[in-house]
């Protein structure tokens, strides 16, 4: 029996390319049948259904094909999985909705300073290759929290890795599900908080029933979806507007016109122009102009957390449990950054297109002239004209007609988008066919269930074997600890849909301070306990303790009680030098600006600096958190016993890329 099953398997890997190769063109003239469909007056609305719901099947049917019982198939989908395919799996998991739909949004509206995002999250994947990644699979472990228990002896440090999985996990899922939402809103029609709970469907039917095993055959097919569909719509526009199907080479150009229309914006008065002294909402911000919106230290801030934060994200680290070897883990590192490389360089091409698309086709256009496809997104609070969400052309109008002065032409600071839909709706502001918006918007579901999908299961994974198997029950019989890891699969979807469904934030902010938790949580005690021999139980649980607890206080106290951090200069009544009075009327004064919630640690305030928040971006947790962490690890550990020579002696053995797997697994 076991050679047959062997033998199964193996036919099974070998006919993966052909596979793969079938369902792309199958996906492909799927998408050419819609284009004709649209042709001959198929109503939109019906092709965004038969996109959503042709996808999610897919995706569903995977994961019933894939179902499985084993605990080794369902954890780290029986360690089984080429490079090649990791690769793709992985970079469907990694490109998120922040990836898809969120960084082209950034890059769009924050122009250089969004490429921050971009190199922080491409370089990260060294890191793991280096660092961390092929010595967590040299050891052999289900979860992250199991190679924390063993190194650093006991449950404690288990305990205390799931809280920080648990904690940047859910964040980040939260995220997934409000994208899923987003385009389920648009494309369903279905209202925003129905939609994320239907975007858990597809979700739920992939990672429940097969864990890892349906999860990466799953991100494979949707990683096809997703980067076709993230292409598609700017090798279309680099095609029609310079005859070159290949957008990063006509980026340059793009950027080229996009400054020349800047300045003709200013000179014809539809934009005025941000400056350090005066950026007032809707100004206009050059594209190519560092540090508008972030300062140096925030803008390098972004790219060392996004990069470190990568290299510390347990549904990342769990995709290296997958593979046969050592040495093929290395490989799909290198596999997935070509992979992820394809999308990433093409964002800052998206994001020009988009903006050369809306200066040219909206802005300066007469608002009685506006196009059907901005209302559908005004009605979600999306798009605002003249500071109204609009659902019609007379809406438009009259919000105008209430401006001051307003002369019925579209300005800058009239119109107002979410960066959250600036790739969906970049298709309709360019006037492609609407097929192509259904393409997109299957894409971005793509992207934010494949994402859903590893970190609901890093999740439950680290809930049922970590806590309820290792802490509670040992004995549990596998059909038992199966089912444990799929209730709590459920309750953890339905609890991020949950949250989702309040909109606590735009995706990438939320992405951002995931990955600064992982960064100060599980990077430090990762690095030293892999390359620092010294490394003690003692000095990792107080590491971990501290840094995680630094960044994390620091995100919620300056995210959601910003005020603490001026009681005591209110109560010494400081006066602010520059306008005579006490700072603290000053700093609420501020606090009342729009926005100020979200923009509080970096207001350019005289004296911000001296009131606790050291300029630093709240996304940047983890520059305070990571340190602490590393620096509490060695000087604890020097202070207690050293780790036994056996522990030492494995730590050795995890470092050589030859060898069997330390960690040898039970059934």
């Amino acid at each position: 029996m076991a050679t047959q099953t062997t033998t199964s398997a193996d036919a099974f890997y070998k006919q993966l390319g052909r596979m793969y190769g079938t369902y792309a063109g199958g996906f492909v003239a799927f998408v050419l049948l819609l284009a004709v469909l649209e042709q001959v007056g198929v109503p939109n609305k019906v092709l965004g259904y038969l996109f959503v719901f042709f996808t999610l099947a897919v995706y569903a049917i995977i994961g019933v094909m894939t179902r499985t019982a084993q605990l080794s198939e369902y954890y780290v989908a029986g360690r089984r999985v080429p490079a090649f395919y990791n690769g793709m799996a992985t970079g469907a998991d990694w490109m998120s909705a922040a990836s898809f739909v969120g960084m082209a949004g950034t890059l769009f509206l924050f122009g250089y300073d969004g490429i921050a995002w971009v190199l922080g999250w491409t370089g990260g994947f060294v890191l793991v290759s280096i660092l961390v990644g092929p010595y967590l699979r040299k050891f052999g472990a289900y979860t992250v929290p199991d190679f924390m228990a063993f190194r650093f002896g006991g449950n404690f440090a288990r305990f205390l890795a799931v809280i920080v999985l648990v904690c940047c996990s859910f964040t980040y899922v939260t995220a997934q599900i409000y994208g899923t939402g987003l385009i389920a809103s648009r494309f369903l029609g279905m209202q925003f908080e129905i939609a994320v709970f239907a975007g858990l469907v597809g979700i739920l039917l992939c990672a429940m029933l097969g864990g890892m095993r349906a999860v990466t055959w799953t991100q494979i097919a949707q990683y096809i979806v997703l980067i076709i569909a993230y292409l598609t719509p700017i090798v279309i526009l680099s095609t029609k507007k310079f005859g070159i199907p290949i957008p990063e080479l006509t980026y340059g150009v793009a950027i080229a016109e996009i400054t020349a229309r800047e300045g003709q914006m200013l000179s014809s008065n539809l934009a005025t122009l941000c400056t350090a002294t005066s950026c007032p909402a809707g100004s206009l911000k050059p594209h190519i102009e560092p540090f508008i919106n972030y300062s140096p230290l925030n803008f390098f801030g972004i790219i060392f957390c996004m990069m470190v934060g990568t290299a510390s994200l347990p549904h990342i680290l769990m995709r290296y449990f997958t593979t046969p070897s050592v040495k093929e883990a290395r490989d799909s590192v290198a596999w997935s950054l070509l992979f992820i490389f394809l999308l990433y360089f093409s964002a800052p091409a998206y994001a020009a297109f988009s903006k050369l698309e809306v200066y040219t086709n909206i802005i300066g256009s007469n608002v009685s002239s506006l196009k059907p496809w901005l209302f559908t997104w005004g009605e979600l609070g999306l798009i605002q004209i003249c500071g109204k969400s609009v659902a019609n052309v007379q809406a438009a109008i009259d919000a105008c007609k209430a401006v001051a002065g307003h002369a019925g032409v579209v300005r800058l600071q009239d119109f107002v988008i979410n960066p959250d839909v600036i790739v969906l709706s970049t298709p309709e502001i360019a006037g492609l066919p609407y097929v192509i918006s259904g393409l997109v918007a299957a894409g971005g579901l793509a992207a934010a269930l494949s994402t859903a999908d590893g970190l609901l299961l890093a999740i439950a994974n680290a809930l049922s074997h970590d806590i309820y198997y290792k802490m509670l029950d040992p004995n549990a019989p596998t059909i038992r600890r199966l089912t444990v890891a799929r209730v709590l699969l459920f309750f953890v979807a339905v609890a991020s849909a949950a949250l989702a469904a309040t909109k606590p934030g735009d995706i990438l902010a939320m992405v951002g301070w995931a990955f600064s938790l992982a960064m100060a949580g599980n990077f430090p005690v990762l690095v030293m306990g892999i390359w620092w021999k010294r490394a003690t139980t003692a000095g990792a649980i107080c590491g971990m303790i501290a840094g995680f607890g630094l960044c994390l206080f620091y995100l919620l106290v300056s995210r959601y009680y910003p005020g603490i951090g001026v009681k005591y200069f209110a109560m010494t009544s400081l006066l602010n030098p520059v306008t005579g009075g006490p700072i603290i009327a000053d700093l609420q004064a501020a606090m009342a600006l729009p926005n100020a919630m979200e923009s509080w640690p970096t207001l350019a305030h005289p004296l911000a600096n001296k009131v606790g928040w050291f300029n630093l971006n709240n996304i940047n947790c983890g520059l305070l958190g990571m340190p602490l962490g590393f620096l509490v690890i060695y000087v604890v550990s020097l202070m207690t016993k050293a780790p036994s020579a056996e522990m030492q002696a494995f730590i050795d053995e995890i470092r050589k890329p030859r060898g069997n797997t330390v960690l040898q697994e039970k059934s």
